[in-house]
């Protein structure tokens, strides 16, 4: 192959991302920009391709502020094509200067915040700059082999002589940070390699949720994700959102963009306090990060009733962890992969008990802070009947569409969840 098209690692100035789709799309593409008055962003962008970095830095700029410049939906399409654009131009200058890391956030933030034209070009980017670059540090093959580092939840050697005096502990210690009478009502049924058929009669057609137990032991991630080596071997340089405060009900909370290994060093060493958690929540890391996504599984359960799976992301963050009570529009199976969690359900029909929201952007949580319920505001929501469980590690949790649910992470924890619908659900509509 010759040096156009592919990178040489011994000499930076032979290092070029290969983008065919940009290449056959540019001018069309710049067209359509240039028809929405993006003129400026045009010249920059020329200038960019070849090889001017303040022109593909100031293209990238008046990208973002477009894609800032109202709502999310407002945001014309064109424009987050044109944001993927400018950080593919600043992910090939980086590169060819062999500054692989800056690459990487690059086109990071293009596949987290741009549009979908160019999304291959950005995910076959990504592919090549992460590959150079492990070839300046430890190799992912050394870290995928013997696991001998820090894990994120430590095995604990088991003494059968104080199992349960311990296990009485532990009980009390758990209640005493769940939400008032938790694990007092009904438990939410647990099922051990329940079957496609078991599943719909029992569960899916009825909307009732269930623990469904030993599915997930082939899993690649039930091993591998435990292991700080590994995630910072496959994902350590690349930039992804996180939650900082408590949830995103309170006036503190805010997002950020990090590096993937500030991220785990955050968690790891306590600096996420439990004032002001820093969380990776309901985030496409799988489509991001296709090594990670190698490691699950999409379970067979998302497409009984000719199901279409609708989105798949991750969850992932220090014990203490909260998402408030809400409710989703989709089915919803949330796999446990890393430490455990604990699970309140209320069925959709309470709705009117649960004060959700009257803001349009709210109006799927609830007002009732379950830590610490105004029983003077929400009466109604203080001897409501409900569902819970703790979720072990290698368990899945079916939840029906709009059921409400709170969850709490009571170690480190690392999730999944799958999200799908069919024709015939009024949620899809």
């Amino acid at each position: 192959m010759s040096g156009a098209s592919t990178a040489s690692s011994g000499d930076h100035n032979n290092l070029r991302l290969p983008t065919p789709t940009l290449d056959a799309e540019f001018q069309s593409l710049l067209q359509s920009i240039s028809a929405q008055g993006g003129y400026a962003y045009a010249r920059m962008a020329a200038l960019a391709v070849a090889g001017d970095q303040s022109a593909a830095e100031a293209a990238r700029d008046m990208a973002w502020e477009q894609l800032h410049s109202g709502p999310w939906h407002s945001v014309l399409p064109v424009w987050r094509d044109a944001y993927s654009m400018a950080c593919l131009h600043v992910a090939k200058i980086h590169f060819a200067d062999g500054e692989f890391g800056e690459a990487l956030g690059a086109l990071d933030m293009g596949l987290i915040m741009g549009g979908m034209l160019l999304r291959k070009d950005l995910h076959d980017s990504v592919l090549l700059v992460s590959s150079e670059a492990r070839k300046k540090t430890k190799s992912l093959e050394e870290a995928s082999g013997e696991f001998k580092g820090e894990k994120l939840v430590p095995e604990v050697p088991v003494d059968l002589n104080e199992v349960r005096h311990g296990f009485a502990n532990l009980q009390v210690l758990v209640l005493k940070i769940l939400p008032c009478r938790s694990l007092t009502c009904r438990r939410v049924e647990k099922r051990s390699g329940l079957s496609l058929e078991g599943f719909l009669r029992d569960y899916f057609l009825s909307g009732t949720p269930v623990v469904i137990t030993n599915s997930m032991a082939h899993w690649p991630a039930r091993t591998k994700w435990n292991h700080l080596d590994y995630l910072n071997a496959v994902a350590g340089n690349r930039t992804v959102p996180v939650e900082v405060g408590k949830n995103y009900l309170c006036s503190d909370w805010k997002q950020e963009l990090v590096t993937f290994s500030k991220f785990l060093e955050r968690i790891r060493t306590n600096k996420s306090s439990p004032m002001e958690p820093t969380y990776l929540a309901q985030h496409p890391l799988f489509d991001q990060i296709n090594e990670l996504r190698d490691d699950i599984c999409i379970p067979d359960y998302c497409f009984v009733g000719g199901g279409e799976l609708q989105s798949l992301n991750a969850w992932f963050g220090p014990a203490g962890t909260v998402t408030p009570l809400h409710h989703d529009p989709h089915h919803n199976i949330l796999a446990q992969v890393v430490g455990k969690k604990y699970i309140r359900l209320y069925p959709s029909s309470l709705q009117d008990e649960l004060y959700p929201y009257s803001e349009t952007m709210l109006c799927n949580s609830s007002q009732v802070d379950l830590d610490n319920i105004d029983k003077t505001e929400f009466p109604k929501a203080t001897e409501l009947e409900f569902m819970d469980c703790i979720l072990e590690e290698g368990e899945m949790l079916y939840i029906p569409p709009k059921w409400w649910h709170y969850v709490r992470s009571l170690t480190m924890s690392f999730s999944v969840s799958f999200w799908w619908s069919n024709e015939t659900d009024p949620s899809s509509s």
